[in-house]
């Protein structure tokens, strides 16, 4: 099992969703995407073995990925909305803003005016407003004091986990909960955050400085890129169902599988059979993924036919 399958919880949720334990999920036999990108679903500094299964959220992922010569590619939609097919949202509260500034990961910082933004997030925003930091700079006692001195309330939904190690199920289940207590979701780049946040009932802006990454590299045409492509999704003030399409399309939320499906293309066990081994354990030894074929054709679901 790949590492990355277990960020932000992902195994976790879809083994719950499967009927399974979602404390210890089986192995998935291939490699399941972890973020929104504009490639082929997967993390570009990841190496990947050859011939083993890419499991991607949407169709345009999937058309993507075959364009960029990867052929064992299958649509299962993302996590995320496992998730909320699970968690039904019920009548409560929605107030402010919660926003997602731009962040680094553990192989590269963020650099830009965290001042400037604030003043840009204070001139759009006219209720209270929670700003979600990732790990590295709410550990950040200068980061997350620029919003803290700004009188924003300052959260973070926790570790995403790596190498098997601060693996955190919990990740989505707190940002589920704190997308649905606000009217808002906003960032500075179009992300999987504000994808998440149309899914989960709130109203998306994606504006200020974008900021950048310490030697950003424009993969698969950066930023220009997404502000053409999907420029619908930016700006202070969005058309809710036209972001919402998007947002269903891009998570593949129109395209999830049933428990069944999902089991027998992950190569899971039935509920109650006993699993082939821990979750992670080959993964953790280092040993070879199997490169069995899953039971469903590239590009096809059973009772479907070739996807749209």
């Amino acid at each position: 099992m790949h590492h990355a399958n277990h960020y932000y919880g992902h195994s976790h949720v879809l083994a719950r969703y499967c009927g399974l334990d979602d404390r210890d999920p089986p192995r998935i036999h291939g490699y399941l995407q972890h973020g929104w990108n504009i490639g082929d679903g997967m993390a570009p500094d990841h190496e990947f073995v050859p011939g083993v299964p890419l499991f991607l959220w949407s169709e345009r992922t999937r058309r993507r990925a075959w364009s960029l010569g990867r052929r064992q590619t299958y649509v299962v939609g993302a996590p995320w909305a496992y998730l909320l097919a699970m968690e039904p949202d019920g009548p409560q509260r929605r107030e402010g803003t919660i926003w997602y500034p731009f962040h680094g990961w553990e192989g590269q910082r963020v650099v830009g005016d965290h001042g400037r933004l604030i003043d840009e997030i204070r001139s759009v925003e006219a209720g209270p407003v929670t700003v979600c930091l990732y790990w590295q700079e709410y550990r950040s006692t200068r980061v997350r004091q620029h919003y803290e001195r700004a009188g924003f309330r300052v959260v973070c939904h926790g570790y995403r986990g790596g190498r098997w190690r601060d693996l955190d199920p919990g990740f989505l289940h707190r940002q589920l909960a704190e997308l649905r207590g606000h009217r808002r979701v906003a960032s500075n780049r179009l992300c999987s955050a504000i994808y998440y946040g149309i899914l989960a009932g709130c109203e998306p802006a994606v504006y200020g400085d974008p900021m950048q990454l310490a030697g950003e590299a424009p993969v698969w045409g950066g930023q220009p890129r997404i502000r053409r492509q999907w420029a619908q999704l930016h700006g202070p003030r969005i058309d809710r169902d036209v972001a919402r399409e998007l947002a269903v399309t891009e998570l593949g939320a129109d395209r999830l599988l049933p428990p069944v499906e999902l089991r027998r293309l992950l190569r899971w066990p039935e509920p109650g059979a006993d699993a082939a081994g821990p979750a992670n354990g080959a993964a953790r030894d280092g040993a070879a993924f199997e490169q069995a074929t899953p039971p469903v054709a590239a590009g096809e679901r059973p009772g479907m036919g070739v996807a749209r």
